[in-house]
């Protein structure tokens, strides 16, 4: 644990993240400060990078992108530009939600949300396939999320 946070900075960074929303005034009362030093530390958490942002949290399958699927990508050289070419490529994918750089045998793990299965084989074969320097993928079908959070704060 970082000793930097004391325990009403953590109380606070779990009920934001619990609900981003709420007010200076309802937050105060759920950690027990008044708003002025409520607000104070807030900002300094957001100073300090441990907050990094606000946002809401999206059904991506009420939005007609139920359907994810988990690559693992090769590549044929791990060299600068190769990685730096490759996580370019990614960036404008619409379809990829997360990209993560991996140790082991394969490269790089990503997520992608799609529409159905046709969409899918459609992003494989006529984008990801065509990136340079892709040797090798390995798609994993999940078949529900067990748990979810969004951060680790303990």
């Amino acid at each position: 644990m970082n000793d930097d946070l004391d325990h009403l900075d953590r109380k606070l960074l779990r009920a934001l993240q619990r609900d981003g929303r709420l007010s200076h005034q309802d937050l105060s009362a759920q950690v027990g400060l008044s708003p002025s030093p409520c607000a104070r530390r807030i900002r300094k958490l957001e100073a300090a990078g441990y907050i990094t942002g606000y946002g809401a949290h999206i059904d991506e399958s009420r939005l007609g992108f139920g359907f994810s699927v988990f690559i693992s990508v090769r590549l044929d050289r791990q060299i600068d530009d190769r990685l730096v070419a490759f996580e370019a490529e990614v960036r404008r994918c619409p379809e990829v939600v997360d990209c993560w750089l991996m140790t082991g045998s394969f490269d790089y793990l990503l997520r992608v949300a799609v529409r159905d299965l046709q969409e899918f084989e459609t992003f494989l074969t006529r984008r990801l396939t065509k990136v340079p320097g892709v040797a090798s993928l390995e798609s994993s079908i999940p078949i529900r999320r067990v748990k979810y959070q969004p951060a680790r704060l303990d």
